[in-house]
Formats: structure tokens, C-alpha cells, sequence
């Protein structure tokens, strides 16, 4: 049927349907507005064509006065329909671009993980790359005098694709598609795939002890390396000026970590994590450089190490495991990462996030590779157990400069100072999220700070009495290893519910038992090489 305007001057009317009897059409009229009332008469029409496709693309429409504006009625609240429809497609877009359609904890505006969340990929490449590598590098080539050339350069290159794989996984895993919840911490997403209790028991302390260990080892290998960078600098005056001890340089670089502490949350120490980021890379290429140009020293081998006893020797290949697993670590940080950023249905945080990841991980290859199979071509069997950074000390120091050798181990200071801060954060976000539980407020100024003083102050005592930790690298990396290999393919599978007896449903289901039995094995290697090796357990004597 041939459509046409409906004159402003007619009342339109729909005759009634056979099947009713003939009765007087419904009308509704449409007042003008005020300005244009004694040039337009009123404008009549019936409910039945009130929402018609006719009428919305009839003149009617355009030339229909609007209805006065009152300061009770909104703008959209029309009798018409179409600015009705109007407005919800133009809120709708609203909410996909801007609004965050995702359900938030209110605490979390309290806490420093989650207090602001405007970052970035570009904050994401920071803060994983930060996390990623640093001192744990630097052992690599003690683990390949263990594996060989073949083994070592195989199981590395496992190592790191298979936890590329359970970052991907975490990085899918930090908001859910139904509900719109976002698990901004390691614990919480634990707790949801695993149950509350159990949980709760099985990533708190391995999450805890990565956060809290790594930060006292930071605080033993870099009051260490200030000690060694005043004596390259110093020289032989050194010893008539009565220099610190190592105790006391600890206490400087706890110090210094504690200041640094005080910014307030994970976004605020972005350009900190980048600092961190720039001297790991530096320090790790001129470390590898420098020994590859200097050449090997006299006596050099490649065989692997001989063992006492066959037991012994498998051991001693778990404990290199160990040693490799514990050069992957930042996945306890992944989530509380991705919780800094904001996310909408149209740009969801997880793309930005694995952006960063991928470039910090690129970085991260370029400086694991290179120290791992340029350290083992120059130092062989002759690495020492402290890693690479020790070998160059022993075997170039004569032949290097000291500006080198400085700067090296200034770098390492920088690197280590910097890292402590996004380790630390999830230890300072879990002693404020205690309070603003209790007292549902957020945790004022000075109680902050104090929380940051006493961590800083136990992270100290501990690395006193046990400054043997940083020997521990197999047993920590077999100890945290389900946190990096097992536990994400377990919570995929749990969260995700993949198709039984697909790819990824396998997949995951052996990737994860593997990471579990693997963790078990390595326990028992690192046990096992502390007690063949007779590691000097020295409380409250660091040298």
C-alpha cells in the first residue's frame, strides 16, 4: 500500500477490524509547544498508529511539535517513540565504551592493587617485564653444567613456551564473559576454580612465599652488590676506611626499598618497573657480552657434572629443573597487573594486557637465551653456584675495567630496588585489605606507611638469618612451580568447562598433572642437592 503524510489538520482514524464491532477510534492528542501554538493546531493520532513503522517515516514526525520541556520530565521522555529508542541505543553505546560493565569488589578503590586503573599495555610491558627477569637469570648456566647442551637448551625452550601458555590462560581467565567479575589477585581466582577453602590453601602460601622470599632475596643480593660496588669503586683504600659490613649494607638497601615503597599503588610505580625493566636487560647483556668477549678461561669443560651415584645424579638433574622453572617467575603478579587497567565490552583489559606481555616476553627471550648458552660456552663446569655474575668477578676482574664492573653491579642495585616494589605490593595489598575488611574504610596515611616500614623491616631480619636463601634457587623453583605450569590449566578447565576429550580439554588436563608431578620431583631434587652438596647454613653470618 501506497503510504502518504497525514495532514496536520485531519484526524487520522483506523476502522476497526471486521471480526469487531464499528466503534469510535481512540485518539491521543499531541499539544503544541507553547512558541508555535497559534500557527499549528493541535496534532491528533491514534494509539494504534502511535508506534507504526508508517508514522516514523511519515512527515508527521518531522513536523510534530515537541513537548514542552519541564524541570520534572527528562528530555527523553516523549510520547513518540522514536527519541525513546534514541536515547537507549545512544546508552547502550555509553556503557560499551565508557561505562565498566563488570562486577567490582568496593574495596578494591581502597587498596593499592586495584585503587587506580588507568593502565595500559605499555604499564602491562613495564610491570612484566619488571617481574619477569632479573637476579634468577643469572643462574642459568649452573643449570646447564647439570643438563648438557642438549637438554639444557630443550628444556629451557619448554619452560618458556609452556608458561607463555599459562599466561595466556590467566590473562583470559581475569574477568568472566557471564556476570562480568573480575579476579584482580592470583588468591581469588584460585578460590573460584578450586573452591574457598581449598584455594585459598593451595596458592596463598606458594603466592605469599614468591612475594616475601623473592623481596628478602632481593634485599641479600642487592645489599651485596652495593658492598661489592663500593669496593670496585674504593679500591685499596677500602681497607683504611673502615667500609660496612654486609649487615650493615643490607640495612642500606632495606632503606632505600622502604622509600621507594611509599608511592602509593601498582599504577604509580610504573615508571619505577620501568627503570627495573631497562637495568635487568643491561646488566644481563653486558654481563654475557663481556664474558663471551674475554674469552674462556684455562680448563674450561662442557661434560656434565659427575655425580657420586646414579641416584645422585638424577637428583642433580631435578635440581637444574628446579633452577630453569625458578628463571620463569611473575605469574603470582599477572592478574593484580591486568586489575590496573580498565575494561568495557568493547576494549576488555585482557587485549592490552597480553600487548605488554608479548613485547616484555620477546625482551625477556633475547636476555635468558643469551646469558644461559653465552655463560655455559665461557664458564662450563667452572660457573660458580652464585651464577655468572660471580664468574665474571673471578675469572675477568683482572682483565676488565672497573667502570664495567661498576656499572654492572650498579645495575644490579638499580634492578633489584626496583623489583622489590612490584613484589611487595601484593603483601602490602593483603595487610590493607585485613583493615578496610574490619573497619570497612580505607587505610589512612600513616598506618600505610607503616605496613611498608614493617614489611621492609621483616624482609631485613630475615635476610640476616638465612642469607643462604639465594642458594636455594632449585628447591624455591620446585616449591612454586605449580603457581607458573599447573594451576592455570586446572582453572581453565574448571572455569571454562572446555569440551570433554577435546584438544584444549587434554591439553590442559596434561600440562597440569605433568606441572604437578614435576613439582614433587624438583622438591625432592632441591632437598636432596642441599643435603649432597652440604650447604653452608649460616643464621645471622652473612659474608
Amino acid at each position: 500500500m501506497e503510504e502518504r503524510a497525514i495532514p496536520m489538520e485531519e484526524v487520522v482514524s483506523v476502522p476497526a477490524t471486521p471480526r469487531t464491532a464499528p466503534r469510535t477510534p481512540e485518539v491521543v492528542s499531541v499539544p503544541a509547544t507553547p512558541r508555535t501554538a497559534q500557527r499549528t493546531p493541535p496534532t491528533s493520532v491514534p494509539h494504534s498508529l502511535l508506534h507504526s513503522p508508517t508514522l516514523t517515516r511519515s512527515p508527521l514526525l518531522i513536523s510534530a511539535p515537541k513537548t514542552p520541556r519541564t524541570p520534572r520530565t527528562p528530555r527523553f521522555i516523549t510520547p513518540l517513540a522514536s527519541p525513546m529508542r534514541k536515547a537507549v541505543v545512544t546508552m547502550r553505546g555509553y556503557l560499551e565504551e565508557v561505562g565498566h560493565l563488570t562486577k567490582l569488589d568496593p574495596q578494591d578503590a581502597w587498596l593499592p592493587i586495584t585503587e587506580s586503573r588507568n593502565g595500559n599495555s605499555f604499564y602491562s610491558a613495564f610491570h612484566t617485564l619488571s617481574a619477569g627477569i632479573g637476579a634468577q637469570a643469572l643462574v642459568l648456566p649452573l643449570a646447564f653444567t647439570f643438563l648438557g647442551w642438549t637438554w639444557g637448551i630443550f628444556s629451557l625452550s619448554v619452560a618458556f613456551v609452556w608458561q607463555l601458555y599459562t599466561l595466556w590462560i590467566l590473562t583470559q581467565l581475569h574477568e568472566t564473559s557471564v556476570g562480568g567479575t573480575r579476579y584482580s589477585r592470583y588468591v581469588h581466582l584460585a578460590q573460584a576454580a578450586f573452591g574457598e577453602k581449598l584455594g585459598s590453601w593451595l596458592a596463598t602460601f606458594p603466592t605469599m612465599y614468591l612475594s616475601a622470599g623473592t623481596c628478602t632475596t632481593l634485599v641479600i643480593i642487592g645489599g651485596s652488590s652495593m658492598k661489592q660496588f663500593y669496593q670496585i669503586i674504593c679500591g685499596q683504600t677500602c681497607a683504611r676506611s673502615q667500609p660496612l659490613t654486609t649487615i650493615e649494607w643490607y640495612l642500606v638497601f632495606a632503606c632505600l626499598a622502604v622509600v621507594l615503597s611509599q608511592l602509593p599503588n601498582l599504577n604509580s610505580i610504573a615508571g619505577v618497573s620501568l627503570i627495573g625493566a631497562v637495568t635487568a636487560v643491561g646488566y644481563c647483556t653486558l654481563i654475557w657480552v663481556v664474558s663471551v668477549i674475554k674469552g674462556r678461561p684455562s680448563g674450561v669443560s662442557y661434560d656434565p657434572v659427575k655425580s657420586k651415584s646414579d641416584v645422585a645424579r638424577v637428583f642433580d638433574m631435578l635440581n637444574a629443573l628446579g633452577i630453569v622453572a625458578f628463571a620463569f617467575r611473575g605469574h603470582n603478579l599477572t592478574l593484580e597487573i591486568q586489575a590496573t587497567m580498565p575494561s568495557t565490552l568493547k576494549h576488555p583489559s585482557h587485549i592490552p594486557m597480553w600487548t605488554g606481555v608479548k613485547f616484555a616476553y620477546l625482551l625477556i627471550a633475547s636476555c635468558l637465551y643469551p646469558v644461559a648458552i653465552g655463560g655455559f660456552w665461557t664458564y662450563g663446569n667452572l660457573i660458580p653456584p652464585s651464577g655468572i655474575l660471580t664468574a665474571l668477578n673471578i675469572y675477568h676482574q683482572q682483565d676488565t675495567s672497573k667502570a664495567i664492573l661498576g656499572l654492572t653491579s650498579l645495575l644490579v642495585v638499580l634492578n633489584c630496588l626496583c623489583t622489590f616494589q612490584i613484589y611487595a605490593m601484593p603483601v602490602f595489598d593483603s595487610m590493607e585489605a585485613g583493615y578496610t575488611s574490619s573497619k570497612n574504610r580505607p587505610c589512612p596515611y600513616w598506618l600505610r606507611s607503616g605496613f611498608r616500614v614493617f614489611f621492609g623491616a621483616v624482609s631485613f631480619l630475615i635476610a640476616i638469618a638465612f642469607p643462604f636463601l639465594s642458594g636455594l634457587a632449585g628447591l624455591v623453583g620446585g616449591i612454586t612451580l605449580p603457581v607458573t605450569f599447573a594451576y592455570p590449566c586446572f582453572m581453565w578447565i574448571l572455569l571454562k568447562k572446555p569440551k570433554k576429550n577435546g584438544a584444549m580439554w587434554y591439553i590442559n588436563w596434561g600440562l597440569g598433572c605433568l606441572g604437578m608431578a614435576l613439582s614433587l620431583l624438583l622438591v625432592a631434587g632441591g632437598v636432596w642437592s642441599v643435603i649432597d652438596s652440604g650447604l653452608k647454613v649460616r643464621f645471622f653470618k652473612p659474608e
